[in-house]
This record gives structure tokens, sequence and C-alpha cells, in this order.
């Protein structure tokens, strides 16, 4: 069958407006000739309106923000209901919903706009997939951290849960879309400028099993995710289950994952913080930014600490020598005021 093209998806989207709003528009309800939710990224209210079937006012599938202006197609529906970037992406799963074959590679050159309104940076789509993720109790998300030893949980607001998250190993492989952990990537006013995506196998049992599990997506140079609120002291590392290993035995103690060697050198200071905590990657890269670290600090006049685990990183600590060896690793380690401040002692 021939390859069809986005003219040719919305109108079929069109001919199944109202199957289309049940799946992707599913915090909204019928009345009458149209379907109503709070806005395009499918959160509760009565704000946007999809005319279900043509009539004088306008043809169906086509949808009207009256809060925010905006307006399109049950392709924008898609699009921004799921949080999705490429075109190909948003093509793949119309296709899908309306059981039609993938084209083929050669014939699929067409492209399209984000929107009428133009292009969406990489920073806007990152903001559209946080909000359209949920919490992570009782999903995978929370198995996957608790089967690396992460029982604190509370205070993890920085981390979503989206079901159907799409992956894609390169521009030339077909769309997957697999459950994914959502980390928001913040500045230091607290606006989301990016979010970092964590792909899990389906009972959240460990990552999904694809190429690269972990992807970043927005503007992230100089930003963080961020857990705790930081004023005077701040420990900050790469990874996510880097920096969450240290709650199990230090919960007050603000961190900050940066996600990279080269964004953990670049990461920008709060103007109140006194002492920085950098939690150190057992690899050159990781050397080089503690060398930056040292240096940049220095410069601030922020007091600088290196924190080292026994194993690999701080989680291999957690998972194989347990809390009570991580302790012992941390407190000499830490500036000793710190040490009753944030260190507390493992419940036996």
């Amino acid at each position: 069958m021939a390859s069809h093209d986005a003219g040719d998806l919305a109108r079929r989207l069109a001919e199944n407006a109202e199957a289309v709003c049940r799946r992707y528009l599913s915090a909204g309800r019928r009345h009458g000739n149209y379907w109503l939710v709070g806005d395009v990224r499918n959160t509760s209210g009565r704000s946007l309106f999809v005319r279900l079937h043509d009539t004088a006012n306008g043809r169906a599938g086509k949808w009207t923000d009256a809060q925010s202006g905006e307006h399109g197609d049950l392709l924008d529906v898609i699009r921004e209901s799921l949080g999705l970037v490429d075109f190909r992406d948003v093509a793949d799963e119309a296709r899908a919903f309306l059981s039609l074959p993938r084209p083929d590679p050669a014939s699929s050159s067409q492209d399209r706009p984000v929107r009428e309104r133009g292009s969406a940076s990489s920073s806007e789509a990152a903001r559209r997939l946080w909000v359209m993720s949920g919490p992570i109790t009782g999903t995978p998300v929370e198995t996957y951290l608790r089967r690396r030893d992460m029982t604190l949980l509370h205070g993890t607001g920085a981390l979503r849960f989206h079901p159907r998250c799409y992956y894609r190993a390169d521009t030339d492989s077909p769309a997957e879309t697999w459950p994914a952990m959502i980390a928001a990537v913040t500045d230091l006013e607290g606006r989301v400028t990016g979010v970092h995506r964590t792909w899990l196998a389906r009972d959240g049992r460990g990552k999904a099993p694809v190429e690269i599990p972990r992807r970043a997506m927005g503007d992230l140079l100089g930003h963080a995710v961020r857990f705790g609120t930081t004023s005077d002291v701040l420990a900050a590392g790469e990874g996510i289950e880097t920096v969450l290993s240290l709650r199990e035995v230090m919960p007050d103690l603000p961190l900050a994952a940066c996600l990279s060697s080269a964004h953990l050198a670049a990461m920008t200071f709060l103007p109140t913080l006194r002492r920085l905590y950098v939690l150190r990657d057992d690899d050159p890269a990781g050397d080089h930014a503690v060398t930056t670290l040292l240096a940049r600090t220095q410069e601030a006049g922020i007091e600088c600490l290196v924190l080292s685990p026994r194993l690999a990183d701080f989680n291999d600590d957690l998972r194989y020598l347990g809390r009570g060896a991580m302790r012992a690793i941390l407190h000499p380690q830490l500036a000793p005021q710190d040490v009753a401040r944030f260190l507390q002692p493992v419940a036996h």
C-alpha cells in the first residue's frame, strides 16, 4: 500500500474523531458534537473543544483551545498528548491507531511543521513530556528504583512515570514505546528546561532491552535534576541513581544529578552555596569534572569536597556493601559539621 501523507492521515483520523479523542484525550468527555477537555495535553477541564463531525461551522477533527487560542487537527492532538517531537513518530502513532502499514523508507520524505504557529523547541517538547507524565508510586519506576535498593522515595517529585514513551534507536529505525522514568531538568529558579528519559522493562525489573536506554532532551547545560531545596550545602553527581543512593543514609542533604561529566563540570551555583560535595565517578571523565569544579568553586569562594565510593559508584556501594558500610565510607569524607547535620544512623 502506498504511503499516506499528513493530509491523508489527518483526514482518516477525522473520520474516527471520537475514537481518537477517547484514546488521546481521555481526560475529557463528549458533549453533543464536541469533545471537551482541558487542553491538547489531556488535562481535565472544558477549555478545548474538538469537532466530532463536519458542520457548517467547520470540519471534523479540528480543535480550538478557547483559553490559549491554540488550534489544530488530530495529528496535533497525537503529538501534544504524547509529548512527541518528530513528525515521523506522530505519523507512526497515527498509522498504528488506524491499523495502516508503515510506509517504504524511500517514499516517506514528506515532513510537516510541528504546529501552524511554528516549530516547538526541544525544551518545549521536554516540558510537554513532563506534563504528560504522572507520579511514580505503584509504577515500574518505583519497582526499578526499589530493585536498586532505593527505598526513601518521598521528596522525589523531580521523577515521573510515562507508560508509553517513544524510543527510536536512530533516525532509520522504527519507533517503539516503553515505560520510562522521566526526570525534570531544572534551572536554579525551578523552571523545567529539559527532561531525562530512562526507558524501563515493562515490569520495571530493569532497563528496557534497547540500545541506548537513557537519553536527555532540552536545555541541559548548567542545569540538573534536583532533590531537596538547596541553601548552603549541596551534593552533585552525574547519575540519578548515584545521587539518590546518598539519600538512603543522608535523606536531608540536597542533591543534584547533572546527567554527564561535562554538565557536572558546568553546573551553576546558587549565590547562597557555601559547600559543594562532588560525587566522583571512577573514570577519566569524572576526574576531569572534579578538577574543573575544584577550580570553579575556589574562584567562587565555595568549599569543594570530593566524595569517593569504594566500588564503581555509590549505587554499587549501596547495593553490594549496604547502608552501614556506606555510612562508614562517607563519614570521614564529610565536613565535621555535616556529619551531625546530614549523616543519619543506620536503623537496625
